[in-house]
């Protein structure tokens, strides 16, 4: 199905071209989404008539989120979660867990708006591209902590997942020493 875009959307073009898309991607996400038209001649015409109209209206939402995004970049936010001895969370953390952390910091954003690879499935700091506009990102720190606690002394880069292994070979010589205080003891006798 060929549509003309009414805004960028990423890895498909900018406003006003018209692509050629899968029929289910126009009808379920562009369509809905307002992001574009079918490409008819008469909405060609309705589309030509309106671009300044949408080319003013991108850019004054581009320059908002842009004023959002220079408050927004490099803010932290905690997020609590059970984990385990090693640090591997119980659950995972998702984009809808992080877009609450961000609205309860006092911005606003949706969970569309956070991009994540995979779910963060470990405590620590993770940065989290937000997509505020098709044009503008900004990153936050994800600081994912056992409690408020662990999540502070991560903050100032304390390692909280530090678990002293021990190997063999120190194994090796504890049993080696003790053994010797023994035979040693019982040698006196």
């Amino acid at each position: 199905m060929e549509v003309i875009l009414l805004e960028r959307v990423a890895k498909l073009g900018q406003m006003g071209d018209t692509v050629r898309v899968k029929d289910g991607y126009a009808r379920n996400f562009l369509l809905p989404g307002g992001k574009a038209l079918r490409a008819t001649p008469g909405n060609k015409a309705k589309f030509e008539d309106q671009r300044i109209q949408l080319e003013t209206r991108n850019l004054e939402l581009k320059t908002e989120a842009s004023r959002v995004a220079e408050s927004l970049n490099g803010q932290s936010f905690v997020v609590i979660r059970q984990a385990g001895e090693t640090g591997h969370l119980y659950g995972s953390v998702s984009p809808r867990d992080i877009a609450d952390a961000i609205t309860a910091g006092g911005f606003t954003a949706n969970r569309n708006q956070v991009v994540l690879g995979a779910p963060i499935k470990t405590i620590g700091l993770h940065q989290v591209p937000v997509h505020l506009h098709p044009e503008v990102i900004a990153t936050v720190t994800v600081n994912v902590a056992r409690s408020v606690a662990e999540a502070e002394r991560q903050a100032v880069g304390e390692e909280i997942n530090v678990i002293e292994e021990t190997t063999m070979d120190d194994l090796g010589l504890e049993v080696g020493a003790a053994l010797a205080d023994a035979g040693g003891s019982l040698g006196d006798r």
